[in-house]
């Protein structure tokens, strides 16, 4: 029983730069799910660049993915988890972060634009975990890149082999569909939001291919197809599983277009859940007992009330409702009456739950990100970067009568990862780091909204944080010493070093050869 649930597991993350159309596929992919009824049911996540008011208002419009949001649905005999990630660059840690709780990954690709910075981070990021990653070349209902460029842009910018899956009948205005390579069948294309396109068996080397394209498209699809069969290797389940291959689908997301032939050919060869390195073993899926951990917290899902959830990945055997847990970090055994698992915004509570899911914990600031959750055994789950921060200021009370409550809202909004907070050595001043300029906007915003306190901003001159370690005593104490007004400590008492430019940190990392400088903080 326990291995055939595991087994229909699928828990994978879309990524994308912002704009290529991650939402749309999401919400076609729920489509399908039958998790909604009608295309449009999600909320688009844009940033308004118009009034500030609009989406000064989180609240109202979550609108920009700030957050990764979770949905899971059954998809023929599967049980689909879907994370789907902000792609605007400025919330990439939490991204970075997600990417840990996903077996597989699928990047969407804007047809136009290629292969853009934030992709190519993201993918190493893959890379490094030998995470499975399926292509989508999205809006080729629009102009764009050659087919067979973009092929090349993307093993060059993406360090991995492609093979392509499915093959466009040209694209823009003239887009007449796409042949599925994987089913060998003709899908041709209707422009309909609602509809979805028709699908016809030919063989491609007869007379009937003419009658559908016309021949001048039939004959270009003939010698394209003849091209891929002796460039591209044939495509192999396991080397996509050992992440150094990705099968690559065209289509039109927004149109509903190829999602379903993506989704079929994604729910047969995607893997299953894997096993997890925890710092003291492999954690295999399929064990009884039940491990996990947070990879994730959201405060304020719900304004009303002051809530926090934490996002658990199960990495073996099941969860079960009120049983009791053991929660590593503090060694006290914890029970859940209510684990929530997610459809978008609506959320059901789970009575059980099977490696490879996600569950949603109620939280009142007894996790933070990276607490593992065991049936009593000691595991450390590895592997929750944070990265160093790029943009600095100092964070003042604004309002003295309300210093409780910044102090408050100031751990809850680290805690959940949104920055990073360091307490300078020298005058005891707090520093945020954030990875973008949009996250000081959050923050200020959502103290004042959310925990009624005022916070205001002043610059600080930095450049990077590292941690720093050494074996040799003396010397750290020397370069303390030496470097006491950039000292700082982390949240969790860590020495870091606040280097105020790329000189300054050369010269340092030049003068002290014993001192390690860690750039992010897993080390």
């Amino acid at each position: 029983m326990m291995n055939a649930e595991i087994e229909r597991r699928r828990t994978f993350a879309i990524i994308a730069h912002p704009d290529a159309g991650k939402t749309s596929l999401t919400e076609k992919l729920l489509l399908f799910g039958g998790q909604i009824q009608v295309a449009g049911a999600v909320k688009s996540n844009k940033i308004k660049k118009t009034a500030t008011s609009d989406w000064m208002d989180i609240e109202k419009q979550r609108g920009i993915s700030v957050t990764t949001s979770v949905m899971e649905f059954d998809y023929h005999d599967y049980k689909i988890n879907i994370l789907d990630t902000p792609g605007h660059q400025d919330f990439a840690e939490d991204t970075y972060r997600t990417l840990t709780a996903v077996d597989s990954v699928i990047i969407v690709i804007d047809g136009a634009k290629g292969v853009e910075t934030q992709t190519r981070k993201l993918m190493d990021v893959c890379r490094m975990r030998n995470t499975p990653v399926i292509i989508v070349v999205n809006k080729m209902d629009r102009e764009g890149k050659d087919p067979f460029d973009l092929l090349d842009e993307l093993e060059e910018e993406l360090h991995i082999s492609v093979r392509p899956l499915s093959w466009p009948i040209d694209q823009g205005a003239r887009f007449k569909g796409v042949y599925n390579i994987y089913e060998q069948n003709l899908n041709l294309f209707q422009p309909s939001k609602q509809v979805v396109t028709e699908k016809v068996s030919v063989d491609i080397h007869t007379e009937e291919l003419d009658k559908h394209i016309g021949s001048a498209l039939a004959d270009k699809l003939r010698s394209d197809l003849e091209l891929i069969e002796g460039v591209y290797p044939e495509f192999n389940v396991d080397n996509y599983l050992q992440g150094h291959l990705a099968p690559v689908f065209f289509g039109s997301a927004l149109n509903n277009f190829g999602v379903q032939e993506l989704l079929d050919c994604f729910v047969e060869i995607a893997p299953s859940p894997r096993p997890v390195q925890a710092e003291e073993r492999v954690v295999d899926p399929c064990e009884p007992k039940f491990t996990g951990f947070v990879f994730k917290i959201t405060a304020n899902i719900d304004p009303n009330h002051r809530s926090c959830v934490a996002f658990c990945k199960v990495c073996s055997g099941k969860f079960v409702r009120n049983m009791p847990y053991l929660h590593v970090r503090h060694n006290k055994t914890m029970r859940f009456s209510s684990p929530t698992q997610f459809m978008a915004q609506r959320k059901t509570t789970v009575d059980e739950a099977w490696a490879g899911d996600i569950i949603g914990l109620p939280d009142n600031g007894t996790f933070k990100i990276g607490d593992t959750l065991t049936e009593g055994e000691n595991l450390h789950f590895k592997g929750l970067p944070s990265f160093s921060p790029e943009m600095f200021k100092y964070i003042e009370n604004a309002d003295p009568m309300k210093t409780k409550q910044l102090n408050k809202g100031i751990d809850q909004l680290m805690d959940e990862g949104v920055a990073q907070l360091f307490v300078n050595q020298f005058n005891g001043r707090k520093i945020i780091g954030t990875v973008g300029q949009l996250q000081f906007e959050v923050i200020q915003y959502r103290l004042e909204n959310e925990y009624n306190a005022k916070c205001r901003w002043e610059p600080v001159n930095l450049y990077k944080a590292c941690w720093i370690e050494s074996d040799d005593v003396d010397e750290l104490e020397a370069f303390k010493k030496r470097k006491f007004q950039y000292m700082a400590k982390d949240r969790d008492g860590r020495d870091v070093f606040l280097a105020d430019s790329g000189y300054v940190l050369q010269m340092a990392q030049m003068d002290f050869k014993h001192i390690k400088f860690h750039f992010t903080s897993e080390f």
